[in-house]
């Protein structure tokens, strides 16, 4: 869950929203709001990491993070998509599809809340942020295994 939603953000916020702002007249409001949603998002998934899942918080923080995430897709089914699909072609479409699928491989697999969500910044930091927490993840496993003998 925390992974991919980590992605979900990361490549949205890089690809899809510039995209957005640049070609669909009047986008901006509705590109914030939903760049505030994930900001939200992320910080719940932040706390969500490291906290014990029998911690008395963690099923409501769940549910709350959850309840933020069918909004924001709700949101984005109904009013950004189609305006999406009234201006792009579907070459343009083909395109930002593939450009979100480069962007996954070097997405983060954590939530950086405090993170640039924004490009140019986050387009730069994304890579640089994935490495971190590959390593974090790697270290983990090193732990675990060092631990459990």
């Amino acid at each position: 869950m925390i992974v991919e939603l980590s992605q979900h953000a990361s490549i949205e916020e890089q690809v899809l929203y510039p995209w957005a702002r640049e070609y669909i007249e009047d986008e901006d409001d509705q590109v914030l709001e939903a760049i505030e949603e994930h900001h939200v998002v992320k910080w719940l998934l932040w706390e969500l990491e490291d906290l014990d899942p029998k911690d008395e918080r963690f099923d409501a923080k769940v549910t709350v993070m959850m309840e933020s995430v069918r909004h924001h897709v709700k949101e984005e089914e109904s009013e950004l998509f189609p305006d999406l699909r009234d201006v792009a072609t579907r070459a343009e479409l083909l395109d930002l599809g593939d450009a979100l699928q480069q962007a996954r491989k070097h997405a983060p697999s954590r939530p950086h809340p405090r993170g640039a969500d924004t490009p140019p910044v986050n387009v730069v930091a994304a890579p640089i942020a994935s490495a971190l927490d590959h390593a974090r993840e790697v270290g983990r496993d090193v732990v675990e295994r060092i631990g459990g003998s």
